[in-house]
């Protein structure tokens, strides 16, 4: 424990952001070149070292968070750094996109506000890269086994990375033309830079790991072929299908999921700036759906000068306090939250762009076929139907539609070769430990399934989190190491059958 009274004298208190005004008219991180080490380490002195730490529990990664946080009270960044990556692949990852479920697990949660595990786990990360403390881990010896891992996200990489250290020849498959799946094509700059995925992938490929993009398994590239060439194959593609939405006016020019505007919008960098064929500029934005994504949307408007942004959310809004039927520490609790986005788009109408309980019903459009505006209705209260006599209108030149996702692409010529099905959520199915279950299969336990596909993240989770994404390609890629070699020493820190906290 760094300060027995620490948590008594110091109160909590986030790292500091550029103000809104400022950091709306760039794509730069929202914390970049602002002071936060004095903050982060004075913060870190809170920490309790709890004798049951259940910050550990609320981690779906494990992560040794007093551990870290007393040596970043020190200002030992080398001993922190050495800590966070003991559990986690890429905390520069996670330190700035995920949602902290760990902070909500706090002890101090309940009563003065939690230690601010998030800012302390991003100034440990980056400190480890300022410092050269980050370096290739080359394993000591080749295995002779190779493996084959489909998908370039943050499960992918991790699979990737793990089995890499383990010694095996580790081949990456990415369809697009540059690796790092949503890492790359999904999350704004301004959460998190793109060099900061350049400099994670130039280390895996000093270490041994071989990536190939434009390399589409079950398409151009033969799945079959594939799982004959490989030793093992780690399924990681991701949920990519999007959630759709029904109603009166859904054909109307204007109209597009999240992930088709995002992606656009991250191929368009300070490095490539080639304007975006679908941009916000100058519009009525509209987005549906009050998630992340929803709010990267947002956040991605406002930088392209949209003229005004909505953001619908179906759910009431939430409450200040932790419901009583989310009990800590077992619950991370849907509480009012404000995302960097909506701050933004606060400083600049001067309200929260959210409107809550409110459904969209129709759109309307005009002669060219494109969308105009959105009729939407407030819904009746615990339910999702539209309330009678409570429409109206909100200007939409574009609309976005962030609802979130079904699952992974089913593309026959991935799941029949590699013998994959389907469950009844939509993801891949698997056994707890990982192996994929082919649609013949009856077995359900690891030792009875040996066909050497294994499937992580989003594809086999449904859709989650960064820190889900990255614990399941670490245990995926034990579970691979298992298979090929009877054995393993690499860390699992949950099993498929594992539930999230959020």
């Amino acid at each position: 424990m760094t300060d027995p009274a620490g948590f008594l004298r110091i109160p909590r208190r986030p790292a500091p952001s550029r103000p809104p005004g400022e950091r709306v008219g760039d794509w730069d991180e929202v914390h970049t070149g602002q002071p936060l080490l004095p903050v982060v380490s004075d913060q870190a002195r809170r920490c309790m070292d709890c004798g049951v730490p259940f910050c550990h529990g609320g981690c779906p990664l494990g992560n040794l968070i007093p551990e870290w946080n007393a040596y970043a009270a020190h200002g030992d960044w080398a001993t922190a750094a050495e800590r966070l990556h003991a559990t986690n692949n890429f905390p520069d990852f996670t330190g700035r996109l995920c949602p902290a479920p760990c902070e909500d697990a706090c002890v101090l949660a309940p009563t003065d506000g939690p230690v601010t595990i998030k800012n302390v786990e991003q100034a440990v990360a980056d400190q480890a890269w300022a410092r050269g403390y980050v370096r290739p881990l080359r394993p000591a010896k080749a295995s002779g086994h190779s493996v084959a891992v489909v998908g370039s996200g943050p499960a992918g990489l991790a699979a990737a990375q793990q089995l890499t250290r383990a010694g095996h020849a580790v081949t990456v498959h990415e369809r697009d033309d540059r690796v790092g799946g949503l890492l790359r094509y999904g999350i704004p700059d301004f959460k998190m830079a793109k060099e900061r995925l350049d400099a994670r992938i130039a280390q895996m490929e000093q270490e041994g790991t071989r990536f190939r993009t434009g390399s589409d398994v079950g398409g151009s590239v033969d799945a079959a072929a594939l799982r004959a060439e490989f030793g093992a194959v780690v399924v990681a593609t991701g949920a990519t299908v999007p959630r759709d939405l029904r109603g009166q006016g859904r054909e109307l020019g204007g109209i597009h999921h999240a992930m088709e505007y995002l992606t656009t919008a991250n191929r368009s960098t300070p490095s490539c700036p080639v304007p975006p064929p679908l941009s916000a500029r100058g519009k009525d934005v509209v987005v549906i759906g009050g998630g992340d994504t929803g709010s990267d949307c947002l956040g991605t408007a406002l930088r392209q000068d949209a003229r005004s942004v909505v953001q619908l959310d179906v759910r009431p809004r939430p409450g200040d306090d932790r419901p009583s039927d989310e009990p800590w520490p077992l619950v991370h609790p849907r509480i009012f939250r404000m995302s960097h986005a909506h701050e933004e788009a606060w400083d600049r109408a001067g309200g929260d762009p959210r409107t809550f309980s409110a459904v969209a019903v129709r759109f309307l459009g005009g002669p060219s076929g494109q969308v105009e505006a959105l009729v939407l209705a407030e819904v009746e209260p615990g339910g999702r139907s539209p309330r009678p006599g409570t429409t109206r209108e909100l200007p939409a030149q574009l609309v976005l539609l962030a609802l979130g996702f079904r699952g992974p692409e089913q593309a026959p010529g991935l799941v029949c070769p590699l013998g994959l099905s389907v469950d009844a959520g939509g993801a891949f199915a698997r056994t707890p430990g990982f192996a994929a279950l082919s649609p013949a299969s009856t077995a359900r336990d690891d030792e009875a399934v040996s066909t050497g596909v294994f499937v992580a993240g989003d594809a086999g989770r449904g859709p989650s989190l960064v820190v889900w994404a990255i614990a399941e390609g670490r245990a995926a890629a034990a579970a691979a190491d298992r298979y090929l070699r009877g054995g393993t020493d690499l860390p699992a820190p949950i099993r498929a059958t594992d539930r999230p906290l959020v």
